[in-house]
């Protein structure tokens, strides 16, 4: 029997970008990366396991926004004609390299990879992934949760009760249209909790939901099995804490098995390497240089010199590194089940992109681990919080602590000086969505409703907490202020129709055309 669990999340994001008014729009290629890097290499995993007979579980939350575009027929033509651009690269990076035996083995190699990666998505999954994670969420071995409408951060919400549980509630209903049941789970967006909350997720039935690890640590009264078993709040809902030390072993870029010099280089892509009138075909049409994806360097080392990657050799190191995570794992779990009169568990959240995007041999890590924890050993188990959630009658109760995950773990990331500006407008366009709804809860006017809607929708998509992040990080700074002004700017501009009458429908068409997420979402949610 084994001694305690692991519990392995892989949090699955991004916002919601979709701009049919251009041929390619540059933000559209990080969903393109993600499905091709990461979403269908985890499948991949996911099906080679369950067709070998693995016993294995392990925690996917799918974001409402990342749902909605997977789902969408203009975002998945346009990815289907990026698959076949870079079939195509690889194809011409084949003859390219003849004389390189080493480089020419990883065109090959990419060339390969991508044919397979259309196959999947456009055969075996008919252009729709969600089928596949719902296929193995149906099996009980991928627990599938949800995360908030549009990843909005919650503490700096509290201000307006109502828009935290329309964030909530926005997500369960689009949950519940793809899995036909409420998610057990929530990946409450940045780990970001604050006192309360938890009962909002108790009124629409979710069970547990993660928190950063002081946020368990810090708790009232003092934590008995620190973040190794679920506490429960006074709401009935569990919060599941993380695990540091298991963590660190992927996060960190210095300590961390990703940071290896024999993995791949993630920053040496052929799209900059090459000469530009030759990758220019293959990339975005504005003619900016731009990742590719093929990238034939590795880590090497800290300076700028780069050798040539070896895939042998790295998955070589996949091995030894899924071994090392494992050793690590029993040794942890046979001291704390000596301390604990409970089997322990063990909680270590990553962001999925980092598996085959930002780490290139990420997936085949999870696909090692998985393996070898089901063959090689007795001491640990994979499980999910909502099954380990199962095994007690009692669980301790604490009041958890506000917190988040990111720089100091107190939502400095999304309140900050370059960022701050938001939250005037953010709580003004809440104030006005909630009074709205309420005046308008009894209407049968048709175009009320509609406008009502998109209000709902803009307000949402404003709350993301993706711009004020990329706003703290410096990167694509334009397009998240660009996005968060848009959408306060037509939602006010739709509450000033809405309360005149005068309705511009060339504007409401036009927003219900570009950003159409959350299609049958009611602006009753708000009253």
């Amino acid at each position: 029997m084994e001694k305690g669990y692991l519990a392995l999340v892989l949090h699955a994001h991004l916002p919601f970008i979709r701009h049919p008014e251009h041929e390619n729009f540059l933000e559209e290629n990080w969903f393109f990366e993600a499905i091709t890097d990461t979403y269908i290499p985890l499948i991949k995993v996911f099906d080679g396991l369950l067709n070998d007979g693995v016993d294995f579980n392990i925690t996917v939350s799918l974001s409402p926004p990342l749902m909605n575009m997977l789902r969408d027929e203009l975002l998945v033509n346009r990815y289907i004609k990026h698959l076949d651009r870079l079939i195509a690269l690889s194809s011409r990076e084949i003859e390219r390299t003849r004389g390189d035996e080493s480089v020419n083995k990883l065109a090959v190699m990419y060339r390969d990879r991508y044919l397979e990666t259309k196959y999947i998505f456009c055969d075996k999954y008919n252009k729709d992934l969600l089928q596949a994670f719902k296929k193995f969420h149906d099996a009980g071995k991928v627990e599938v949760i949800t995360c908030c409408a549009t990843h909005g951060y919650l503490p700096l919400m509290d201000l307006y009760k109502p828009a935290v549980r329309a964030q909530v509630k926005v997500a369960v209903d689009t949950f519940k249209s793809v899995f036909g049941t409420i998610p057990k789970g929530i990946w409450i967006p940045e780990c970001g909790y604050h006192p309360g909350h938890d009962e909002i997720l108790a009124e629409f039935g979710i069970r547990y939901f993660f928190v950063e690890t002081h946020g368990i640590l810090f708790g009232s009264p003092r934590p008995r099995y620190g973040v190794y078993s679920p506490y429960l709040c006074k709401s009935g809902v569990a919060a599941v804490g993380r695990d540091l030390e298991s963590s660190k072993a992927v996060w960190s870029s210095k300590e961390g098995y990703p940071g290896d010099f024999n993995y791949r280089e993630y920053y040496r892509d052929i799209g900059y390497d090459l000469d530009y009138d030759y990758v220019k075909p293959y990339i975005n049409s504005s003619g900016v240089r731009v990742n590719t994806g093929i990238k034939y360097h590795r880590i090497t080392g800290t300076g700028d010199f780069k050798d040539i990657y070896n895939r042998d050799v790295a998955m070589e190191r996949v091995g030894s590194h899924a071994a090392n995570f494992m050793f690590n794992r029993e040794k942890q779990v046979e001291h704390l089940s000596n301390i604990m009169d409970r089997k322990p568990l063990i909680v270590s959240p990553y962001d999925a992109e980092l598996f085959g995007h930002w780490w290139y041999e990420g997936p085949e890590w999870i696909n090692c681990l998985l393996r070898k924890i089901h063959y090689d050993q007795n001491t640990v188990k994979t499980t999910t919080p909502g099954k380990y959630l199962e095994m007690y009658d009692r669980y301790p109760v604490i009041q958890p602590s506000m917190s988040s995950w990111g720089c100091k773990g107190y939502s400095e990331v999304w309140l900050d000086g370059c960022n701050d500006w938001i939250y005037k407008h953010l709580h003004k366009i809440a104030e006005l969505m909630i009074q709205s709804a309420r005046d308008y809860k009894f209407s049968t006017d048709e175009m009320s409703k509609r406008i009502l809607n998109q209000m709902a929708r803009e307000l949402l998509l404003a709350q993301s907490s993706d711009w004020a992040f990329i706003m703290k990080t410096g990167t694509f700074v334009s397009y998240a202020v660009n996005r968060t002004r848009e959408h306060i700017g037509r939602f006010l501009a739709l509450h000033e129709q809405l309360r005149h009458g005068n309705i511009d429908m060339n504007m409401l068409m036009e927003a219900e055309g570009k950003y159409n997420i959350f299609k049958d979402i009611d602006y009753k949610v708000y009253s």
